[in-house]
């Protein structure tokens, strides 16, 4: 897929969230989210900015891990203050709120939102790891006991196993689309693409110009988790057992190898355009079809007004 020419690239990456976009500039990080009443607030946070405390992370592979560790941090952080502010003045009446919604009031009142997400946080943390690591190797076992000749190289294993976690990757996002409220989470992450590219390709900042750009951007983090699943099929390669757990705890154990090899693959499309980006980056183009969504106007304005918040002068957040 022939990818848009861009006469400059940014630094300004964001993420989608409940009514709102998080944009992550060089110097500043803000939070813009469409509130009940119409309006857009805007609110900075401040990511952990692993990187530039400590010199050590700035290393090929540990700055990838260090990046998504940092990721991971502030973008929950983001995804809690906007879904304070999404449901800003808005209360349920208390005969319909169900027994479980009672005892969260009454346990957590505010936070209510905060510990919800950071239970399910969790509980998608513990069911990735099984489903990803353990749930393709044991399925492999089972397949080779009936055909031993799947055991004579180690190619079938790791190829069976990673291309069953993008199967079931692929499976997960097509049914989370299926939630409207997921769609729309979806369609702001198609604004947030959008407006960095007409950012990028020098035009002025507003919806018209935004809604012409292409919502598939090569620097996103679909494109990353997916680079991430065909490096874990390459590294299989060289893990030579076979037992479900220890199979599965050595390829936990090289997960931040997995990460960082990532990051600076997805690091290399950002910064140049070539048949070799083009082809590497294309999976995640391909799956952003998925994760990306022809986004509202009123998205867009909301995207807009978190770039203009973290765009420096003179050009600091371009990449040279």
């Amino acid at each position: 897929m022939k990818r848009e020419k861009t006469k400059k690239i940014t630094s300004i990456g964001g993420q989608a969230l409940m009514e709102g976009i998080m944009m992550r500039g060089p110097f500043k990080t803000s939070v813009g989210v469409r509130k009940n009443d119409g309006s857009i607030e805007l609110e900075e946070i401040q990511p952990l900015n692993l990187t530039k405390k400590y010199k050590l992370l700035r290393l090929p592979i540990l700055r990838g891990v260090a990046g998504m560790i940092d990721s991971l941090v502030t973008g929950n952080k983001a995804l809690m203050l906007s879904a304070d502010k999404a449901m800003e003045g808005e209360e349920v009446p208390e005969e319909e709120m169900s027994k479980v919604d009672k005892w969260l009031d009454k346990h957590f009142g505010d936070k209510a939102v905060g510990f919800i997400m950071g239970a399910a946080t969790v509980l998608a943390v513990l069911f990735c790891v099984a489903v990803f690591f353990f749930v393709p190797t044991w399925l492999f076992n089972l397949l080779a006991s009936a055909f031993p000749f799947l055991n004579d190289a180690i190619i079938w294993r790791s190829a069976f196993e990673g291309i069953l976690r993008i199967i079931l990757f692929l499976f997960y996002m097509a049914l989370v689309t299926l939630n409207k409220d997921i769609k729309r989470v979806f369609q702001y992450h198609g604004a947030e693409h959008k407006t960095i590219f007409c950012y990028e390709h020098e035009l002025e900042l507003n919806v018209e110009n935004v809604r012409k750009q292409s919502r598939f951007h090569p620097r996103c983090g679909t494109s990353f988790i997916v680079l991430m699943l065909i490096v874990g099929i390459l590294i299989g390669l060289f893990i030579p057992f076979t037992d479900v757990w220890l199979r599965s705890s050595i390829k936990i154990a090289l997960l931040p190898l997995t990460v960082g090899i990532g990051y600076e693959l997805i690091k290399l499309c950002g910064r140049h355009d070539n048949i070799v980006t083009r082809i590497i980056a294309a999976p995640g183009i391909w799956m952003q079809h998925l994760t990306t969504k022809e986004p509202e106007d009123e998205m867009i304005e909301v995207a807009i007004e978190a770039m203009k918040d973290v765009i420096p002068e003179n050009g600091e957040d371009l990449i040279k």
